[in-house]
């Protein structure tokens, strides 16, 4: 089967919807024609100029990235700096660019998940989980077309809590209506006032699959007219957020836990706060710069939070409750070129994938 960078741009998307990036972000594909066939892709933490050799070198016409090598918007394209004769390269040898960041960052099985994997952490869950991101839908359904749309529904998306899913409240009730002149009544005559047995059906949803969902209830449901709401939650989503916390299979000491991560986040150095004498057991992480989200993992009761771009004065915040862990940006998101490839070999069996090559971190250690 032939691909499109749009087909991968889309699968991309529904892992790690772009609603679910932060306001600074820009997350999307940054050069490219959606409608290429694509012929390989090249996985990355960020799209830089060798990077775009490298993927020359492999015919690969596709870079996906985790950072964005376009943050804020470009007045000119000379090449007086980096990104734009990143930009320039990669429009030049018809390269897209795709960038997939704090989406990423912020889904279940995303960039924290992978850390935590490579850690070997068990009982997993998003640390900080984010609010206002669901959406309940109510409607009314005659109790004969009660299964369909529920079925749609779920299809499109709807009725899904953490590990559940086919999620609903179903309620019976009596519907009522005068059809006019000009409709075209399913149930009920022209004219006439008519009671209808109906359900009242509700379901959670992503506030992103909004259109989606109602789109798909407005096709499948037997009325002419469709009586809906929709009410915005407050509630939390407990797959979508920033960190992710889990717990070791069993608890080990301070120096031991350090040594463990050092091996397996393949560190050259650690900067920690003071040891406190303690086993290690419940452990916190954040890919990238995290440490907004100290006061969480103390709240959870962590052990020790990983994560980086640590200020000085930030480190005494530990405050002798918890291990603070400084392990470095790019050395904190270094797998997620792995994760990518994984995600990605998923679905596109036929399709060249590689990791790259390149060391693209700006920092270097004496």
């Amino acid at each position: 089967m032939v691909y499109t960078i749009s087909d991968v741009v889309s699968y991309l998307e529904k892992l790690a919807p772009p609603a679910y990036q932060e306001s600074y972000d820009n997350a999307q594909l940054l050069t490219g024609n959606p409608k290429d066939k694509v012929k390989g892709i090249l996985c990355s933490l960020d799209a830089t100029e060798e990077v775009i050799d490298e993927a020359m070198k492999l015919d690969c016409n596709l870079v996906v990235a985790h950072h964005p090598i376009v943050f804020k918007g470009l007045r000119s394209l000379t090449g007086k700096n980096y990104v734009e004769r990143t930009i320039i390269k990669a429009i030049k040898n018809d390269i897209a660019i795709y960038a997939i960041h704090t989406n990423l960052d912020h889904v279940a099985i995303g960039v924290n998940k992978k850390i935590c994997d490579q850690l070997g952490l068990e009982k997993t869950k998003v640390l900080s989980p984010k609010k206002e991101l669901l959406t309940k839908l109510t409607t009314f359904v005659p109790h004969a077309n009660i299964n369909s749309v529920l079925e749609a529904l779920f299809e499109a998306g709807a009725g899904r809590i953490g590990e559940y899913k086919d999620c609903s409240f179903i309620s019976e009730g009596t519907g009522t209506f005068t059809p006019s002149t000009n409709s075209n009544p399913s149930v009920g005559k022209k004219n006439s006032f008519h009671r209808e047995p109906e359900s009242r059906v509700e379901v959670m949803l992503p506030s992103h699959l909004e259109q989606k969902v109602l789109g798909v209830l407005k096709q499948v449901h037997p009325y002419e007219e469709v009586a809906y709401y929709l009410h915005k939650l407050e509630n939390e989503n407990q797959e979508v957020g920033a960190g992710m916390i889990g717990e070791l299979a069993s608890s080990m000491g301070e120096n031991e836990f350090l040594n463990l991560l050092k091996s397996k986040m393949n560190l050259k150095i650690i900067k920690h706060t003071k040891l406190l004498n303690k086993e290690i057991k419940r452990v916190a992480v954040c890919g990238g710069a995290g440490i907004f989200l100290l006061p969480m993992a103390k709240k959870t009761r962590a052990d020790i939070f990983i994560t980086s771009d640590i200020k000085y004065h930030e480190f005494f915040d530990a405050e002798n409750q918890i291990v603070i862990c400084d392990i470095g940006h790019y050395e904190s998101e270094i797998y997620t070129k792995d994760l990518l490839l994984e995600l990605l070999s998923q679905k596109f069996t036929n399709i060249a994938l590689y990791l790259t090559k390149v060391v693209t971190n700006p920092i270097t250690y004496i």
